[in-house]
């Protein structure tokens, strides 16, 4: 299958240096006079799927970038985090990620060049480009074709299906999303004017998501619903005020003595587009409302991204960069995970912090099981200890959460 690698290492003469990491070549190049880095992850083993190796020097370099002067390509043919390296594998995601929004909070000028496939994480960290380079059959989504499937109830080999996704996923469809993915035959030429396009301001990339979301934009209103959790009543033991929809969290709480602005996504549903949106709005609005020296608190209980189509429309892979972004220029104290957590929506949640406590009972995954199974063929479920989760750099802190006087289980 052609993809645009080797017309990329040709268009910028590229030379690799260091060792090759798994699925991972750094190397240099040249686009006219102008010196870039560049990344390649190809799909070598496993889907091109970035694992701890792959992760862990994506940051280094990722920390670099955004220090330097010289713009970077990234190239991504790459099914996400590494599924069958379990949780540290997501550890590792989610510490190249933070990384990832620190080069995207920078200058650094990136253009993202894709493969085949760029699924589950591979795909939101394309996002980090002013320019996307599509190949013509190059498919991006937060889910692959067998996942849409499953959310669906439908057979991936069905006909029709395999037709809804592909008008969905395909780089055709990413193209007409948004000016800044170019599905290309050619390469040299998009290239060469890549390095030229300007960068899109926060506020300007969420504006235009905001125009993207169509009709799913219709179902967003500002939470109002008052809040109570039993849950939360035992963490939050010096009180809270929180507001609630459609699992849209907002208000103040008072943990460990300090008042905290609320942040979070609740109720065990998956987030979708719009969600990511409200979201990323609220967050952009406690970075310059009054009380903005007030340490913040995320609160996380959904167990991973949608699967949906309607959201793989929308292109749901930037609408939880965009989310991520947000979160993480509000430098949250701290996220409390109170569900089962995983998938997209917890590395936008978990990348905007080093101090994450999850509820006694409750963990951390990197997909659904159903999703692992479809992937991996199985779905061996294993007992996952505390200790796992602060070993695989996925959580810091647990919350034991005792008896409240007064209050009926």
């Amino acid at each position: 299958m052609s993809t645009h690698l080797e017309p990329l290492k040709k268009s910028v003469g590229f030379t690799p240096f260091g060792e090759v990491v798994g699925n991972l070549t750094l190397g240099r190049g040249k686009i006219g006079d102008t010196v870039v880095q560049v990344a390649l992850v190809e799909n070598k083993i496993a889907s091109g799927s970035l694992g701890l190796m792959e992760c862990n020097k994506l940051a280094q370099l990722f920390r670099l970038a955004a220090k330097d002067t010289k713009p970077l390509i990234l190239y991504l043919d790459s099914a996400g985090a590494r599924v069958s390296q379990g949780l540290p594998a997501l550890g590792a995601f989610r510490a190249m990620f933070r990384a990832a929004m620190e080069l995207a909070a920078s200058p650094a000028h990136i253009v993202t060049v894709l493969g085949a496939n760029c699924y589950g994480g591979a795909s939101m960290l394309a996002h980090l480009g002013r320019v996307r380079i599509f190949a013509p059959q190059t498919q991006l989504a937060m889910s692959g074709p067998s996942i849409l499937a499953q959310a669906a109830g439908s057979n991936p080999l069905d006909e029709m299906f395999k037709a809804i996704a592909q008008a969905s996923i395909s780089a055709e469809a990413r193209a007409k999303a948004s000016p800044a993915n170019i599905a290309a035959n050619s390469f040299d030429h998009h290239m060469a004017n890549a390095l030229r396009v300007p960068a899109m301001t926060a506020a300007q990339r969420h504006a235009e998501l905001a125009q993207r979301l169509g009709k799913l934009k219709d179902a967003l209103k500002p939470p109002q619903d008052a809040l109570q959790r039993k849950d939360l009543t035992k963490l939050l033991v010096g009180g809270y005020a929180l507001r609630e929809r459609d699992g849209v969290v907002i208000g103040e709480a008072v943990l460990d003595e300090v008042k905290h602005r609320v942040l979070g996504f609740i109720g065990g549903k998956t987030l979708g587009a719009a969600a990511a949106w409200a979201l990323a709005d609220a967050a952009w609005t406690l970075a310059t409302d009054e009380q903005r020296d007030l340490p913040v608190l995320l609160l996380l209980d959904c167990d991973s991204h949608s699967a949906r189509i309607d959201d793989e429309k929308v292109v749901l892979s930037e609408y939880l960069f965009n989310l991520s972004l947000a979160l993480h220029q509000l430098k949250p104290a701290r996220l409390a995970v109170l569900g089962t957590s995983g998938g997209g929506s917890f590395v936008a949640f978990a990348a905007a912090t080093t101090q994450l406590g999850i509820v006694r009972g409750k963990t951390i995954q990197v997909l659904p099981g159903s999703a692992i199974a479809s992937i991996l063929g199985d779905n061996k479920e294993e007992e996952i200890e505390f200790a796992d989760l602060k070993k695989a750099g996925v959580a810091e802190e647990e919350f034991k959460l005792g008896l409240v006087p007064g209050l009926v289980e």
